[in-house]
């Protein structure tokens, strides 16, 4: 079977199960009979293949608008477009220049400012890549506007930000921008709206930031930095053995408490499993240390690590400390994980236990492809290449792909435009298996480690959308 051995440099939580046999538990049970079936029979049914949608991160399809106070339906079963809900920015297969990333971070400067920091990603119209901060700043504008909040449209103060190559620079593949904002009179907390427009064309790409100005939590002043301590890294994970530091504007010298945990965190469910979430299991702390902010340091040890200024804080700055490929996977032990999302519960038992974990890999890919190695090539890449983008998107205190985000951005790709307000994010998806519209709805659960987690509102209504694009990525319809 040398097969997909080579897609092994390419290229992740056995599924949690209960003892009850409840409602979900039955639809899981009859779709692995079905599927169990359908890969024991001489020739199979064609799959349509299921529209993935564009590959561009989240942040460029946001459209600040709130939803409604209620979660939207899940399935909009109509033919008729959605009225009201156009995507903020509109991405073209060629001819501009065009922006598909865009996310930020503030820190606070004083009491009065803060700076904005913005990571981004944007194409030429040939499709390469913009790399050149002077190509950025000949292309682009860029104009802010501040409101109380999200469902308030008083505007606290806007402008525009010169855009020159010393506030635009580059970091690997991505370009950087700073710059700063001062606090409104009076305010707070405000909601910076930033607008990015090509100047030819006119497309526009938006990212919508809560800032605190007074800055009440560590992470409002202090985060992750490169090692050389000039740019943020915007991201809760690093790589072990890299040198890191932890700083802020000021490059103030403070000792900050560690602490180390080993937990190997629960996948996402399914998204029809709307059974109670199970009690949180308590971390047991591994390993203590302390570091020094404005100095580089390295973590050794893969882990979580929590920092905090006073042993009694309530919330702090969380890093996953992955391996050195991360957020690419290549360990077949590793592999085999991810493929819970597509999996039936017996095929998962039979990865998890084997003996030879890369032979069953293979062995996996080829049976659901009918020995057809190269469509179980393409598309062991194009899931994988998602794994590797949910890493990188949706990493909080656990890998991204583990997340609910990660599991319905690896299923179903990036969503079609997203709304968001300071509670929720609502993806949506247009004409995936049959219905004009799809909805997920996603609640922030801000914890100790991070403000950017956020957990999935389940349906068991996703059941008839869900799995043909399962059963798609099973037939090796969706490659890319």
């Amino acid at each position: 079977m040398r097969i997909l051995s080579a897609l092994l440099i390419i290229t992740m939580l056995s599924a949690c199960s209960s003892n009850k046999k409840t409602q979900q538990a039955k639809i899981n049970a009859a779709y692995d009979a079905r599927t169990e079936a359908q890969r024991n029979q001489a020739s199979r049914p064609n799959t349509p293949r299921a529209d993935d949608g564009q590959r561009t991160s989240i942040a460029t399809k946001s459209d600040s608008r709130p939803p409604a106070t209620q979660a939207p339906a899940p399935v909009k079963a109509t033919d008729a477009p959605a009225i009201g809900t156009g995507p903020s920015m509109s991405v073209k297969t060629g001819g501009e220049w065009v922006v598909t990333s865009i996310k930020g971070k503030f820190l606070a400067i004083d009491t009065s400012n803060v700076r904005v920091y913005m990571d981004l990603t944007a194409k030429t119209p040939t499709g390469e890549a913009v790399l050149n901060p002077t190509d950025f700043t000949e292309h682009f504008l860029i104009a802010y506007v501040m409101y109380p909040d999200y469902n308030n449209r008083e505007r606290l103060g806007y402008g525009t930000v010169p855009l020159t190559t010393q506030n635009v620079g580059h970091d690997g593949d991505h370009l950087t921008l700073t710059f700063d904002i001062k606090r409104p009179k009076g305010a707070t907390n405000a909601v910076l709206l930033t607008e990015i427009t090509e100047t030819n064309s006119g497309t526009k790409a938006r990212n919508d930031l809560s800032l605190r100005f007074n800055a009440p939590k560590l992470s409002d002043r202090f985060t992750l930095f490169n090692k050389n301590g000039k740019q943020p890294q915007l991201r809760n994970y690093v790589n072990v053995g890299d040198t890191i530091i932890l700083r802020d504007v000021n490059g103030t010298s403070k000792t900050l408490f560690g602490v180390r945990y080993r937990h190997d965190f629960d996948a996402a469910s399914s998204p029809m499993n709307t059974s109670p979430r199970p009690a949180a299991k308590s971390l047991t702390v591994d390993s203590t240390l302390t570091i020094t902010t404005n100095q580089p340091f390295v973590l050794p040890y893969e882990g979580l690590y929590y920092f905090v200024e006073d042993t009694t804080d309530a919330s702090g700055i969380g890093l996953v400390v992955a391996d050195k490929r991360f957020p690419k996977l290549t360990r077949p032990a590793k592999l085999i994980k991810p493929v819970l999302y597509m999996s039936t519960s017996s095929e998962i038992g039979e990865l998890n236990q084997a003996q030879d974990v890369k032979k069953a890999f293979d062995r996996y890919w080829l049976s659901m492809m009918s020995g057809n190695e190269e469509v179980a090539r393409k598309t062991l890449k194009a899931y994988f290449d998602r794994v590797e983008e949910a890493n990188r998107l949706f990493t909080t205190y656990k890998e991204g792909w583990k997340t609910d985000k990660g599991m319905i951005y690896i299923v179903l790709g990036a969503p079609d435009r997203v709304q968001r307000n300071r509670e929720r994010e609502v993806w949506v998806y247009n004409r995936r298996a049959n219905v004009s519209e799809v909805n997920f709805t996603f609640t922030k659960k801000p914890n100790q480690f991070v403000e950017d987690h956020y957990e999935l509102v389940r349906y068991i209504e996703y059941q008839p959308i869900w799995y043909p694009i399962v059963e798609a990525w099973r037939t090796g319809a969706i490659r890319e």
